[in-house]
């Protein structure tokens, strides 16, 4: 059977147009203000990029039609937002960053018709932003999501939240909040969460600190949030009480391939810099790009990116069939996010002093790739998650009496 990688006429339009965005606009306000995108203007310039991209037709590509997006899958995703992934600035810019794709996603598949109305039209439209809160401080939920301490009790007509959040994304001047709550059992028991949507104006919740990380491409930075006795009513539970993990499942799979996507502009811009300088300077008799050791490291990149490409596009498939694609997913986002960090190291190395220096964005643009090695679930997690089902298989394969010779 022939598998067909091309992309539609439309989708191969939207990737120019946006490239064309990315690298008339966007860019050079990102190289400016050396990717800090609160010292550019914070959510004063994303309005204005915003305004921009619906202008340029490329805003929200993900988000549905009916909300003002373009409504693409997963796998036409990919293209468009590798493409705004090559300036830090681009996500924003076109409204496809993290939280906010990832809630929009969640939102669209999950929501009700009274919920969309008020909380995705106004997300997918670019007029709020929103955070999603369910990683705490230790010994709560981080990479373990059973771990969950943040509870919700019943109260009249609705819910009392209260608890404690860290690295919360976006989480000062959001709009809007996803809360992941314990309903049921004790921390480290699995199930029992339940996810809770509340504006940001809902009383008892309190944005107290921001956690600086040396990324600097996110607005809102990453906050550690209090939530005391906030009331959500019964209307704003977010699909059915006790089944929070489940849904989150419909966002993390997902969320973890469109950061996938994002970061690989990233790699492929710093890889295209770097073949720019091995391709022209001068050292040691020759181009720097015509030395062994340079070329293995060019080579190294490109292979990365290859194998990154394709197991992102494999783990596309999967989601766009409906499927859960946990093993897919995993594993490109644990090779993605390793085999980005290597590109950049490789490209700092290949371009001497210059590539520690400011007079080029390589140095940056390592520290935005190395969280995703910790953003969206550890790799050493995500390995362990696939090494315990391999071996459920092989267990399940061994008691079925099949036998591998």
């Amino acid at each position: 059977m022939a598998v067909d990688l091309s992309y539609s006429d439309e989708v191969l339009d939207l990737v120019d147009r946006t490239r064309t965005f990315i690298g008339d606009v966007v860019l050079p306000l990102e190289n400016l203000h050396a990717g800090d995108i609160e010292a550019a203007g914070g959510d004063g310039l994303r309005r204005e990029l915003n305004a921009q991209a619906k202008a340029a037709g490329i805003f929200a590509p993900h988000a549905p039609v009916e909300f003002g997006g373009l409504g693409l899958n997963m796998s036409d995703r990919s293209p468009v937002f590798t493409a705004a992934g090559h300036s830090t600035f681009g996500p924003v810019a076109l409204h496809l960053g993290a939280p906010d794709e990832g809630n929009v996603h969640m939102l669209a598949h999950v929501a009700s018709p009274e919920q969309k109305d008020r909380y995705l039209q106004p997300l997918a439209t670019g007029e709020i932003r929103s955070a999603f809160a369910m990683t705490e401080p230790a010994p709560g939920a981080g990479a373990d999501p059973n771990a969950l301490r943040t509870h919700a009790v019943r109260a009249p007509g609705g819910w009392k939240v209260n608890g404690v959040k860290r690295f919360i994304t976006g989480a000062d001047g959001a709009g809007m909040w996803i809360i992941m709550a314990r309903t049921r059992g004790e921390p480290g028991d699995r199930g029992g969460a339940t996810m809770f949507l509340a504006p940001a104006d809902t009383p008892g919740i309190s944005v107290d600190r921001y956690v600086h990380t040396y990324d600097r491409g996110m607005i809102g930075g990453h906050c550690e949030v209090t939530f005391t006795d906030v009331f959500v009513p019964d209307e704003d539970v977010l699909g059915e009480v006790d089944e929070g993990y489940r849904y989150a499942q419909v966002r993390l799979g997902p969320a973890r391939m469109t950061h996938v996507m994002r970061w690989m502009g990233v790699a492929e811009r710093a890889h295209a810099l770097a073949l720019d300088y091995v391709s022209e300077r001068e050292g040691f008799g020759g181009k720097l790009g015509d030395l062994g050791m340079i070329q293995q490291m060019v080579a190294d990149n490109e292979i990365d990116l290859a194998a990154t490409s394709a197991l992102l596009t494999r783990a596309c498939y999967e989601l766009d069939q409906g499927r859960h694609a946990a093993n897919e997913t995993s594993i490109a986002k644990t090779y993605g996010a390793e085999a980005f960090s290597r590109i950049l190291d490789r490209c700092v190395q290949m371009c001497g002093g210059l590539g520690v220096s400011e007079d080029m964005p390589l140095a940056r643009l390592a520290n935005e790739v190395r969280p995703f090695r910790i953003y969206d679930g550890p790799s050493e997690v995500h390995r362990w998650a696939l090494a315990k089902r391999a071996v459920g298989r092989a267990r399940k394969e061994r008691d079925a009496g099949v036998k591998h010779v």
